[in-house]
């Protein structure tokens, strides 16, 4: 799978203006981060994304009970894992993966060394991604609050 910078831009483009007709369940599954453009670069970070595949970062997007959608956003070195959790929800017509990760834990195995309740983001300051495409070949494109763009791709 090659997707190029421009490609990603031209689709966003093109999302802008009519949508993605995207549903809560068109995204949910394990995404692995693939690929990130830092905030207006047109070249990938290639360290960044190399330590990230390295880590296994993932996001991971559940149904959830009370919230549209529950997220997972962990890395993990061996059986170190660091891990945020938290609902979030589709919003708009783009539509806007908007979330709030209310946990933080940190693991080893299955024993917990770390469990924190994060503070709430300010009204109008909670995080999301802006979602550009998801592919039926198995990958999600979108654009997060501070400006970089990210790939997944979906594991099998």
């Amino acid at each position: 799978m090659t997707i190029e910078h421009r490609q990603l831009q031209d689709l966003e483009d093109q999302v802008r203006h009519r949508g993605t007709d995207l549903r809560c369940e068109d995204i949910l599954g394990c995404w692995q981060l693939t690929t990130i453009w830092p905030k207006g670069c047109d070249q990938s970070n290639a360290f960044n994304g190399w330590l990230l595949r390295s880590l296994g970062a993932c996001l991971d997007i559940a149904a959830g009970r009370n919230a549209d959608l529950q997220l997972r956003n962990a890395v993990n070195l061996g059986s170190l894992c660091l891990q945020f959790q938290g609902p979030g929800h589709l919003r708009g017509k783009r539509p806007l993966l908007v979330f709030q990760f209310e946990k933080v834990e940190l693991k080893v195995g299955q024993l917990t060394l770390l469990k924190r309740t994060l503070p709430s983001p300010a009204k109008g300051r909670e995080p999301f991604f802006a979602l550009i495409s998801r592919s039926n070949d198995g990958w999600m494109a979108a654009r997060g609050r501070g400006g970089g763009l990210a790939l997944w791709t979906l594991r099998g």
